[in-house]
Formats: C-alpha cells, structure tokens, sequence
C-alpha cells in the first residue's frame, strides 16, 4: 500500500484538540491529482492479477445488454419516453404521436460527447407537447443546463438557462413559457453560500435568460430552497419550500394569473407536506402532522385553520403513505406496509377501490409513475432484485396492469428467490431484510453474501433491478438488503430513529444484520460482505471501524467520512439537519465524533479487504472524503488485507454515468471480491 504524506493541523472542537493529518487531499491541485494516479496505479496493478477480471468484464457486459424503456409521459396527442437499445452509454430520449404510433428520437445525448459523459437529466415536455424543456450535465455534476426543444422540428431555440441544479420545469398552461428554480450565478456569492439563495424565476420562450424576472425568493432565509408546480387546472402555482434535506416541508401558492404575492398556506416547517392536487380552492396534500405515517388531508383555502381539514385517507398505523398521484377521477397512493410498497386506488373521497400489481410474482419496488388529472390512463414501472424495470399500463378506474413492453435479460430469474427475514438490532428493534439467492442455497454458511443499505435521509429502500447483484447471484452469492432506521420505511419515528444523535442505531442495525445473515447460515464471517453508496458509504465505514471482525470484505463507495467537516463542501450544508453540525454545537460534536469513520480507525488493528470508490467530478459527496479516509486506512492497517482506492474520471456521485463506466466499476468490484474471498478460502 502508499504510504501518505502527514501535516500537522490541529482543532480545536469545544476544547477537544482533533487531529486532521491528511486535510492537504481535499485540495484538488497537482500534489493531489499526483497521489491519486499513484493510488488508481496500485489498484490497477492489484486487479490485473485477478485471473476473472475479464470473465467478469464480458459476463457484466451481457447482463446489461439488453433493450428497455422507461414509463411513457402523454402531453398533447404525444409521449415521450427513453429508450436505451442495450450498451447505449446514455438512453435516447424519444417521441410517438399516439400509443401505437412511430416512435423517433428526439434527444441522443451520446452525440453531445465523446466519451458518453453528457447525460439527460431532466426532460420535461409542454401540456401541448409542442416544446421540450431538457436539462443536461456534464460528467456528473449537479449542475445542469436547460435548453428547449421543438417537437416537431427537432430544432433548439437559441437560449440556455445556466446555474441551475435539482431544479423542476412547471409549464404555462398556455406553452409562452415555464418557471424554474435557479441558483446564484457563480462569484455573485461566497463560494459558501453556492448552493443557496434559491429564487423561482419565469422564462419565456425565444428570450434572453438573462431577462428572466425572479417571482419569488427569500434572501433574509437564504437556506430556503423552492421548487415550482402548475395545478392540473391551471388555476395556481405552488411553491414547495425546504431547507436543505429536512423532511419538513412548507408550501405556498398563488393564482397563476396573479403577480402578487404568494400566500404561505403551510410556513411552520412542523411536518411533511407534498401537494396532491386540487378541487377548485380546495387542495389535497399529505402531511404527516400529527401522523407520523402520513394522511390524506383536504384544506379549503377559505377556511385553512388546523381544525377545519377534512381526512381523506386517514393515517393507517401499520402502513406507511410515501407519495400520491391524481391519475384520471381517482387518487393513486403509493403505500408501505411491513417494509414493501403497495399501489392503491381511492376515490377523491377516500374510499378504497383496489390495488395495482405487476403481473410478476416476486418482491417489487415501484420505479416510476405518472398520471394525470382527467386522464383515463396511467403509467407505472415495476423492478425487483431480479427482474429489470418494466414499464405497464393501467386503465383507470380498474387496477389491472398491462405491460407495454418486457425487458429480456440473459439471466434465469426463475431460479432464483427473494423474501423477507428479520434481524434484532442492539436496542431490540426488529430490523427487516430482502434477500435474493438460489432457490437450491444450502444454508450451511459457505454461501458469500453482499450485504447493502441505506439508512438515512428519510429515504425508503426496497428490492429493485441493479445488474451488478445478478453476476454476484449466478456465482453463487447471496444479496441482501437492509431495511435500517433512518429511512422511511415505517414513517418518521423510523428516520428519526437513526438521525442526529440516534445515528448510531443505524450502523447497530446493519451490524444486526450481518449477524443474522450469519447466524441463518446464509453465510460466514469470511464470507460477508457489506457494501453502500454515498449515506451508505458513510454507513459501511463506521461499521468497518466499529466491526473489523465480522465482514469478509468492504465494498465503501462514494463515501462521506470526516463528519465533521463535510458542511463545509459543496452540497454538505444540506445535511446538517440530518447528521448535525459539530462545528457549531458541542452536544453534536460528542455524538458526531464518536462515530466518524476518519477519526474512529485504530492505528495497528487489522481490517478486511477494503475497495474505496469515488469519482473526480463528485460535486454532491466531494472526492476529499473517499481521498482522507483511504490514506488513513492504510495508515492504520496492522494486518495483510489490501486496501485499494479507486478514484473515476468524469463519472460524478454516480446519477448520468455511463454504460462503459459503470461495467468497468462493477468489473473491478466483483474482481476484488472474487480475489480476496478466494485468499481467505486458501
């Protein structure tokens, strides 16, 4: 392994003096890109050994060879979908007039690049279906550029709307134009202060964004950021305003007609709410005050006190709401009940008509839906961990699902299982699992098994379609997944219960976790491995330093890792109200400290095999965190198990990577665990 460089810095945290050794890499300069190639040198040189790499390559290669297509969105006699013919790096997006009409590409964003790196990450049509409002970035990044397409001609109108990221297109009903969120350009604020100050703007078409006026912003509460929503009706703009990633929401509206001000129907910032739609001035909205499981409301804008709301789908104690839809007359509620998702029909008064399912029999995830008010048709996409995301077409009022196409993978899913089983975490709670294996799997612990999750940011989990897992299945393996505290699976006492100073239930949990996969006899102690991305990266590093026994090998991928400076990178302000701020507070330093993955290695102990990853465009989880923590894990290393960091070029935290990209990380990936499982069966 590379041996790093040391400084000397010292801080001081609330009168505790911590050391931060290798602060010099999160500085992207030339001693840092240097450092780097030498590390992406080394695990190149380790993984060209391995004797399966390229079996692996060309296996992987296969697996995602294979055509698919997302939902279908109508606007106009229109629809438009992506549509990916099977290694294409990024998927087309596409056109037909009419449900059986000819499909033509509107939008290859594999022309926009040489190397594949320029992805689609918004597109968002006109009512009419006339224009395209599309989004792009480059290598990763967060930020996007917007331009319009028309339809018909396949031509660009001449302006680009920059300085744009996670933002939304809300059309005029009328087609003139849309709203957008919008940041500060960069240099007209504190490189701090990049990702705040969100201001909803209005661009009309064939005219300078420059121009465009702002409608609403609130510069004395620079965290809080909007995102803008035209009603079905056309009658209101709704604003949806949140500071960073809080699960607490606001919402405000006004006429769309209207250049007055907004009215600030929900501004305490005292539960959840998400706008449904609208009767007239009535709106239906979930909420989950005084429901942690959430509920329908209706609030009359007439009358929009607490006591006045009327339930339209009353909190259900042992399910929990995650999203709703209006689709043609009916209301469509995605629900989660013991950890998996149910698609429900109700009337717009409440009452239960039936439940859409896919015609697959298997644990499922809802991938996509859409639908919209007076409309007799919906769309819904369906995936499991062994079947890839299948778009299906409902008529509405009935609940019967049709598929409109069924994706073909060179895999036989019929031979293997997926189903439910429980861990008992630390404190006693129950803690649910996914896992997939061979429906022949001997349970005698010889098995390797993979063992992924989450836990954090209000995020639900559940088994969905991922092409790396199916390699690792057809070889024998074992994959799991981990319902922890933290997400949202059972409403937000459960996120609660794994943020802030209960972060540590959710590394008991994963921990709890990978016992019970030994215990069940899914697998052993050599033979365990854990892996997560981004939150989860976090998680399998604190795990890694608080459990060096119990796994087999580390699989840590865009991680964040020193917990108590990732507010001062790009988008790690937004996760104060999850992780904490220990800068600011000292009760958050004390519990924040005490589990950070940087400061928490013990210098001599001996850790598994461990694969850091992490990309040189990561602008959301900055590359310093994966940097830091790898140089000192090999530091800290007493024992012989390699510790390897692979650092991509142009891939981002992950969202547009492609295709090519994504086969090399997973090739290397499998590569190293075949490598290092082998050793410890040797």
């Amino acid at each position: 392994m590379i041996a790093t460089r040391t400084i000397d810095v010292v801080e001081d945290y609330h009168g505790t003096p911590v050391s931060d050794p290798y602060r010099w890499l999160e500085d992207d300069n030339d001693e840092t890109a240097a450092w780097t190639q030498a590390q992406n040198r080394y695990t190149e040189g380790y993984l060209a050994e391995v004797d399966e790499r390229e079996a692996l390559r060309e296996r992987l290669t296969a697996l995602w060879n294979f055509p698919r297509q997302s939902i279908p969105i109508k606007a106009g006699d229109y629809y438009f979908f992506s549509r990916n013919d099977g290694l294409q790096n990024q998927s087309v997006y596409c056109v037909q007039q009419g449900l059986d009409g000819e499909a033509r590409v509107l939008l290859d964003p594999n022309t926009l690049s040489d190397d594949g790196t320029v992805a689609l990450s918004n597109a968002t049509p006109s009512r009419d279906g006339r224009y395209l409002a599309y989004a792009t970035s480059e290598a990763g990044s967060d930020w996007q550029e917007t331009k319009i397409r028309n339809v018909e001609t396949g031509e660009d109108l001449p302006e680009t709307i920059r300085w744009v990221k996670f933002h939304e297109i809300a059309w005029h009903p009328d087609g003139s134009g849309f709203y957008y969120n919008h940041l500060p350009e960069p240099g007209s604020v504190t490189p701090e202060d990049q990702n705040l100050y969100s201001r909803v703007c209005w661009h009309a078409l064939d005219t300078d964004p420059a121009d465009d006026p702002i409608i609403y912003e609130r510069p004395e509460f620079k965290e809080l950021r909007f995102v803008p929503y035209i009603t079905d009706d056309g009658r209101f703009i709704i604003l949806t305003a949140s500071v960073g990633t809080d699960a607490e929401t606001r919402i405000y509206f006004r006429p769309v007609e209207s250049d007055g001000d907004f009215v600030r129907l929900l501004d305490e910032a005292d539960a959840e709410y998400q706008f449904i739609d609208n009767d007239e001035e009535k709106f239906l909205v979930i909420t989950t005050l005084d429901a942690p499981r959430g509920r329908v409301v209706m609030i009359d804008l007439n009358a929009p006190g607490q006591a006045e709301w009327l339930d339209i789908i009353p909190e259900d104690q042992d399910a929990t709401i995650e999203l709703a839809w209006a689709a043609g007359n009916q209301l469509v509620v995605v629900v989660r009940r013991d950890a998996q998702q149910q698609i429900l029909v109700y009337e717009r008064t409440g009452d239960f008509i039936g439940e859409i399912q896919p015609d697959a029999d298997d644990v499922f995830s809802l991938d996509a839906m859409w639908g919209k008010r007076g409309e007799h048709e919906m769309f819904l996409a369906f995936s499991s961990f062994l079947r890839p995301s299948t778009p299906y077409r409902v008529e509405l009022p009935a609940t019967e699902a049709e598929p409109l196409v069924t994706p073909a993978v060179d895999f036989k899913a019929d031979d293997y299982v997926t189903h439910r089983i429980t861990a008992t975490s630390k404190d006693g709670t129950e803690v649910p699992l996914f896992v997939a294996h061979r429906k022949d799997l001997e349970l005698d612990g010889s098995a390797p098994a993979l063992l992924h999750a989450y836990g954090g940011f209000n995020i639900s989990m559940g088994p969905h379609f991922e092409v790396r897992p199916l390699a690792w299945l057809e070889r024998g393996g074992v994959y799991a997944l981990g319902i922890l505290r933290g997400g949202g699976e059972f409403g937000e006492e459960w996120h609660e219960g794994g943020m802030l100073a209960n972060k540590q239930n959710v590394f008991d949990d994963f921990i709890a976790c990978g016992e019970a996969l030994i215990a069940g006899g899914y697998t052993s102690s050599d033979g365990l491995v854990i892996n997560g991305r981004s939150n989860g990266g976090l998680l399998v590093a604190a795990c890694l330093a608080q459990r060096p026994d119990l796994y087999g090998a580390v699989i840590c991928e865009v991680p964040v890792t020193d917990m108590l400076r990732f507010h001062k990178w790009s988008a790690g302000h937004f996760w104060t109200g999850e992780y904490g701020n220990a800068e600011q507070n000292p009760e958050h330093f004390d519990f924040m400290y005490a589990y950070s993955p940087l400061h928490n290695l013990e210098m001599g102990a001996s850790y598994p095999p461990t694969l850091v990853t992490t990309a040189d465009t990561d602008d959301r989880v900055v590359p310093g965190h994966a940097r830091k923590f790898a140089a000192a894990l090999q530091a800290a290393q007493g024992g012989d198990a390699p510790i390897l960091l692979r650092v991509e070029s142009r891939a981002g935290h992950g969202h547009g990577k492609p295709i090519t990209k994504q086969i090399a990380e997973s090739t290397d990936i499998l590569a190293f665990l075949s490598e290092v499982l082998e050793q410890k069966k040797g």
